[in-house]
């Protein structure tokens, strides 16, 4: 880092510095400034602080040095997102500001887009890949549909990947922390011939898990993974042309993620579980009594092209292609016992869903220098989606075994066909996915001081699928059965309930709509811009395909999701630009809001999605960064969301108003907040030059529930970690040392069926580690 020659003095900050200096042998540093963060949050490289958005940009340093390695702990650091931990990545999803879609349907899109170097990704769980090679990370908070268009109605979190380098360079980093967890990384960049440079890593990373599993005796750690991946980049830079070649693979093998039960069941289902501790551990809890092993299996790979083109003297023409294959496989322990018994069946899952996707988008920008400056575009995507799925129960209401005089319940007898039933049914699904758009963005600075930004976005989405499943069987002689969570009904629903009596259901659906955006900026000084904007978001229709997926109810389109959100801002940095302030309040309103109703079938818990009605989210977010001396960053961010259902569509048969208006929104803390520290200095020990890194935050997740309707309640929690680094002192390497939850506060992700299925996060528990990095 480059050292300031700001002879500016501060008697208070430099005795309280120095004394903190003295006492670690370190010299007390002079004062420093915010440095620039330039964003792509407008497709064309900005000043984060002129980009009239609710933005949080985190480098990839700063995602490295808060041990962020995926999505999945980014709310420790923005405090306006959370994250809906499904038992696979399928199942997953990201909320900001109280709003994303939940859903197991794959003909459903999340309101949260995922863009990674400027392509769109289809479903949430292809975002949960290893955050490696990053240069920036851009957490865009409201609609953001105008530019980006798909599944971007909430919000977006856009990822930029490091390019190549004109010299030679490489790293190595390897980590190791208690619980058995393992990570290494390996990069390598540098020239190839004039005007191309190339990058290439490559990553691993174990973890044995945070739960044991004690079926059999065994003791087995459970909820762990095995990560790897490889990415390769080409890098074509002549001035007029820059052109970037980018191919990746992930693989990931997962033992995650099972739940555990955290309350009673009953005397004999306790007894079954036989848990060391007891079963009443709530969020306490760190074993299961599992007969199958839940697993998360993902594979993906992607190649993306990314062109710009100087025309026309001073106007920009780009073009981005992206492909990607992303499949994940699917098994899941549904009953969380050891075996069946009498009145309580065994549930086992097996899933694999794939998704195809190719994308093309051309945008003509012209000279962002000038008082008028304008891009337009257009875009096109295609998905296609596949989804097998199987479900197999063992259930009997009497048995011929005898009663375990240990737990007082009765198992059911495997060998008796006659009194217990193997309830099964195989769903297979496709879902075609279309659309494209065109876009246009204009800004005009009337002054120096006072510009208007007006945006435009014609889009239209098709969307057809066909699901096939027969009725639920009886696996040992095929003749019909049902079960927990298998239906008695074809796809194609029973003729007397208005469906066609087969086993095929099939529709089609398609929309087109505008969307757009209006923003007035003032610059009162050099140092602060207020803007107010108004902004219409749009997600496109949707169909209930899942496994249980029944016509005609199911076959019935889910209609679009429309926003219109209200927000206004300010950015501001002070004091010699050593503190950097901004905030911002909106109110952002969802119409035919996509979301998911569980409901009852056979005693199981299955998923209906649906338009809920109208939401909203309210509410405001303040980030700070300071830099009161070279070296020294302080920084916190505060987020209030009062997100909740303000009118959930009446009983279809009643026409009666429905209970749950005036709930909060599920994953919806009303209020979230971090803060923190990082300081690093020369550093003198035994006459050499070295460095030293000092990092510690904090960060407070409100209260909130895991479903609509206020069910599965999760209490507030707080996080707080640390590290110390030491390095040579052109930092060449570094040796870190890590401490992550000091307090040992635990918590949950997810809180289903009142506690008897909590999801513990890896964070939940104490752990320190190490990490050690080699530069050349």
């Amino acid at each position: 880092m480059h050292f300031s020659t700001y002879k500016k003095t501060n008697l208070v900050r430099a005795a309280l510095l120095g004394t903190s200096a003295i006492a670690l042998g370190v010299s007390a540093p002079a004062f420093a400034q915010v440095e620039e963060i330039v964003v792509t949050a407008q497709k064309v490289e900005e000043n984060l602080q002129d980009v009239p958005i609710a933005i949080t940009a985190v480098s990839g340093d700063a995602l490295a040095a808060a041990g962020t390695t995926s999505l999945e702990n980014l709310s420790q650091l923005v405090p306006s997102v959370t994250f809906r931990k499904g038992t696979t990545n399928a199942n997953s999803a990201v909320v900001l500001r109280g709003v994303g879609t939940i859903s197991f349907s794959i003909a459903a899109e999340p309101s949260v887009s995922t863009v990674v170097d400027g392509v769109v990704l289809s479903r949430s769980g292809q975002a949960f890949a290893d955050l490696v090679e990053i240069e920036r990370l851009e957490v865009l908070r409201g609609p953001q549909g105008t530019l980006f268009g798909k599944n971007a109605s909430a919000g977006l979190i856009n990822v930029v990947s490091k390019g190549g380098t004109d010299t030679l360079e490489g790293e190595v980093t390897v980590e190791g922390f208690e619980g058995g967890e393992y990570r290494g990384r390996a990069t390598v960049s540098g020239p190839v011939a004039e005007s191309l440079t190339f990058r290439a890593n490559a990553f691993y990373g174990t973890y044995e898990g945070n739960i044991t599993n004690i079926f059999g005796g065994t003791n087995n750690k459970v909820n762990g993974y095995e990560h790897v991946g490889f990415r390769g980049l080409l890098d074509f830079d002549n001035g007029p042309a820059r052109i970037k070649l980018i191919a990746d693979y992930y693989e990931a093998d997962d033992d995650c993620c099972g739940e555990v039960t955290g309350v009673s069941r009953g005397a004999a289902l306790d007894a079954e579980l036989n848990l060391p501790l007891g079963v009443a551990q709530g969020e306490n809890q760190r074993f299961v009594n599992h007969n199958l092993v839940t697993e998360s299996l993902d594979r993906q790979v992607g190649v993306t092209i990314n062109a710009d083109f100087d025309v026309f003297s001073d106007y920009t023409l780009s073009a981005i292609y992206g492909y990607r294959d992303w499949n994940n496989t699917e098994i899941r322990e549904g009953d969380f016992l050891p075996r069946a018994v009498v009145g309580t069946p065994q549930l086992h899952d097996r899933g694999f869903v794939e998704t195809n996707q190719s994308s093309l988008e051309v945008r003509l920008a012209s000279d962002q220098s000038k008082a008028f400056k304008y891009q337009v575009g257009t875009f096109y995507w295609k998905s296609e989606n596949t989804q097998d799925f199987t479900r197999d129960v063992t259930t009997c209401t009497t048995s011929t075994s005898a009663v375990d005089a240990l737990t007082g319940a009765r198992p059911c007898n495997l060998t008796d066909t006659v009194n217990t039933l193997f309830p099964t049914a195989t769903s297979n699904s496709l879902v075609d996915i279309e659309n494209y758009a065109v876009f246009g963005q204009a800004t005009y600075d009337f002054t120096d001081r006072i510009g208007l930004t007006v945006g435009m976005r014609w889009t239209h989405d098709a969307i057809d699928y066909t699901h096939n499943r027969a009725p639920g069987v009886n696996r040992t002689n095929g003749a019909a059965a049902t079960g927990a969570g298998i239906s008695g009904s074809p796809a194609g629903g029973t003729v007397a309930s208005g469906g066609n009596g087969t086993a095929l259901s099939t529709g089609s659906s398609s929309n087109s709509n505008f969307s757009g955006k209006a923003v007035l900026t003032v610059k009162p000084t050099d140092d602060v811009m207020v803007y107010g904007s108004y902004t219409r978001g749009y997600k496109g229709p949707a169909f209930n395909v899942f496994f249980n997926h029944t016509a005609p109810v199911n076959a019935v389109p889910i209609d679009e999701e429309t926003s219109d959100s209200f927000e206004a801002g300010i950015k501001s940095q002070f004091a010699d630009n050593r503190i950097q302030l901004n905030a911002s309040a909106f109110q952002v309103t969802y119409d035919g809001f996509q979301a998911n109703n569980f409901v009852l079938l056979n005693g199981a818990v299955v998923t209906n999605l649906t338009n809920a009605g109208q939401v909203r989210s309210t509410g405001f977010e303040l980030d700070a960064l300071a830099n009161p001396v070279e070296g020294l960053d302080l920084f916190g961010s505060v987020a209030y969301a009062d997100a909740k259902v303000r009118r959930f569509n009446p009983n279809p048969l009643t026409n009666a108003p429905d209970a749950r208006n005036g709930t909060k929104l599920p994953l919806a803390p009303t209020w979230s907040w971090n803060i923190g520290a990082s300081y690093e200095s020369p550093f003198n020990m035994f006459g050499k030059d070295a460095k030293v890194y000092l990092r510690t935050s904090y960060n407070h997740v409100g209260s909130q529930f895991s479903d609509l309707g206020q069910s599965g309640p999760i209490d507030s929690y707080g996080l707080w970690n640390a590290s110390v680094g030491y390095s040579d002192a052109e930092d060449n390497w570094r040796l870190t040392f890590i401490v992550r939850n000091i307090t040992d506060e635990s918590y949950v992700l997810l809180n289903t069926s009142a506690g008897q299925r909590l999801h513990i996060p890896r964070d939940a528990d104490r752990y320190m580690g190490a990490s050690l990095r080699f530069r050349m």
